[in-house]
């Protein structure tokens, strides 16, 4: 069974930073992608960056330039550092991956980001 687990979020002031993690309990080759979703109250989940097996990153318009998608095969993990942060990117951050072959995908807990003053 896949898990993956999140962690690094927390409160940040605007135009702070902070680095999210995804632990993936097996290998990440298993995947196709990898990547961060967040979901704000009342709003839909809505993809954030991904990273192909390729090491292919994309970044959403919204997070562009301020967000970075990576991954570290040896620790099995992704990461999301996130930049200049504003209010508008508090919310709850998933990371997701996808089966390379199933193409099923993978869901972690969650992690609250907060971006206040």
């Amino acid at each position: 069974q896949v898990q993956l687990v999140e962690s690094g979020g927390g409160l940040v002031q605007p135009g702070g930073s902070l680095r999210l993690s995804c632990a993936a309990s097996g290998s990440i080759s298993a995947f196709s992608a990898m990547g961060w979703y967040r979901q704000a109250p009342g709003k839909q989940r809505d993809l954030v960056a991904r990273i192909t097996v390729g090491d292919n990153p994309q970044t959403m318009r919204a997070v562009e330039g301020r967000f970075t998608i990576s991954r570290d095969n040896a620790k099995n993990t992704v990461y999301l550092q996130m930049n200049t942060l504003k209010p508008e990117d508090t919310a709850v951050y998933y990371c997701n991956a996808r089966g390379r072959y199933t193409g099923k995908d993978y869901w972690g807990q969650g992690t609250q980001v907060t971006v206040s003053s």
